[in-house]
């Protein structure tokens, strides 16, 4: 074999140093189709080994592949006992959560009805008192109503100069009345030399009367507050002092009359801020009419007036009742002097009344000591010991006998 093909791998060589015959050839032939045999059957030797060994595997597969099928099958039908476990499960989780829900639905129903009826209520209730409000409202509008009607009279009335010095005067008056007893005061009084003031207050022990005047000139300060201007207003604050200064000159002429009234009266302006305005900005006519002796007042400083006359009115009528609180006191003292004697007596009866229950008691003790030997058989007492006991059995009822007889004397004594 390695022969021929060695023959073959170098045929020219061969060629050219040998002549080659036809046998040889052939045998070649032969050889070489042996070779090929040979190489045939090791080749399908082979691929039958390989067959085999691929049937084997593949067999062995097939088994591999059967045994993973009927592990497959098996897993398969253990899942499905799960599933149908797991469906179970469910199936009663389910029940669970709907009977749940259907409880907490109802729960929560039952709260909703609930919390819209207590809502309602409160509704109802809010809305009541809501209406409540607006009818407080409307009454509180009504009167607002009623007050701006009253604040347009008011402006009517302070437009008009007599109903203007009215309204004053009906200031003043409910002041005084207020504050003083009805006759302590007199409105609109004629004095000797003709005039009327607004008001006289009587003061107690004969003194002067005191004169109150509230005709107060709010014309000019009326225009003071209209004025548009500093020349306006110069001019308006000229007028209004002007006017004030006549007034004042006008109180001190008619109503300071010696004996009759006090040397000081009382010019009444009825209001705070005119006042107030007064003695910001006019400070001359304060001291004038300080030297006139008239005081201007407010409303509020007339109020604390009369409240200190009647303070002196009640200390001059209380000075007046001192006698008869003094005869009354006297009177008082005698009948507690009289209460003292007959208390003292009263005891001095008490104090023989407790004496005279001594002696009671002490008779009662010989007597229980003498039941006493009695029950003991106890014979042996002296004739002693027995006048004892009767003198002071004789002695008690003496006693209790003048006792008696001075307490009977003493009640016809004090008239009981």
């Amino acid at each position: 074999m390695d022969q021929l093909l060695t023959i073959f791998s170098h045929p020219v060589a061969q060629l050219g140093a040998t002549t080659i015959t036809l046998g040889q050839l052939l045998a070649a032939g032969a050889a070489l189709f042996v070779v090929l045999i040979l190489a045939l059957v090791v080749a399908l030797w082979r691929s039958a080994r390989a067959r085999a060994v691929a049937a084997t595997e593949a067999a062995e597969h097939a088994r591999e592949m059967e045994s993973r099928i009927a592990g497959i099958l098996s897993a398969q039908s253990e899942m499905q006992g799960r599933l149908g476990v797991v469906a179970d499960v469910f199936g009663a989780r389910q029940a669970e959560l709907t009977q749940s829900l259907g409880q907490r639905l109802d729960a929560m129903t039952g709260r909703i009805g609930q919390s819209m009826s207590d809502q309602a209520r409160s509704t109802h209730e809010s809305l009541s008192k809501l209406q409540e409000r607006l009818a407080v409202i409307d009454k509180a509008q009504g009167n607002i109503q009623s007050l701006a009607g009253q604040v347009v009279q008011l402006q009517a009335i302070l437009s008009n100069k007599q109903t203007r010095g009215a309204f004053g005067q009906s200031r003043m008056e409910a002041i005084v009345a207020d504050g003083l007893p009805r006759d302590a005061y007199a409105f609109q009084p004629t004095l000797t030399n003709g005039s009327r003031p607004d008001c006289l207050v009587r003061m107690p022990n004969g003194a002067p009367s005191l004169v109150i005047d509230a005709k107060f000139p709010l014309e000019a300060w009326n225009a003071i507050r209209a004025a548009n201007g500093p020349d306006a207003q110069r001019v308006a604050a000229t007028a209004f002092r002007r006017d004030i200064e006549v007034h004042i000159r006008d109180i001190a002429d008619k109503y300071l009359i010696n004996g009759e009234t006090q040397d000081t009266a009382f010019m009444f302006v009825p209001s705070e801020s005119v006042f107030a305005e007064i003695h910001e900005n006019f400070e001359p006519l304060v001291q004038r009419a300080h030297r006139a002796r008239v005081v201007i007042v407010s409303p509020s400083l007339l109020m604390l007036s009369i409240q200190v006359m009647q303070a002196i009115l009640k200390d001059a009528r209380m000075r007046e009742q001192a006698h008869l609180i003094q005869g009354e006191v006297v009177r008082l003292m005698e009948d507690l002097a009289r209460l003292d004697d007959r208390v003292r007596k009263l005891k001095s009866h008490f104090d023989l009344t407790s004496r005279d229950i001594d002696d009671i008691l002490v008779s009662s003790n010989k007597v229980t000591k003498r039941g006493q030997k009695i029950e003991a058989l106890e014979f042996g007492a002296t004739r002693d010991e027995e006048r004892d006991g009767d003198r002071a059995h004789e002695r008690v009822e003496n006693s209790a006998q003048s006792g008696t007889g001075k307490l009977r004397l003493r009640v016809v004594d004090d008239g009981v």
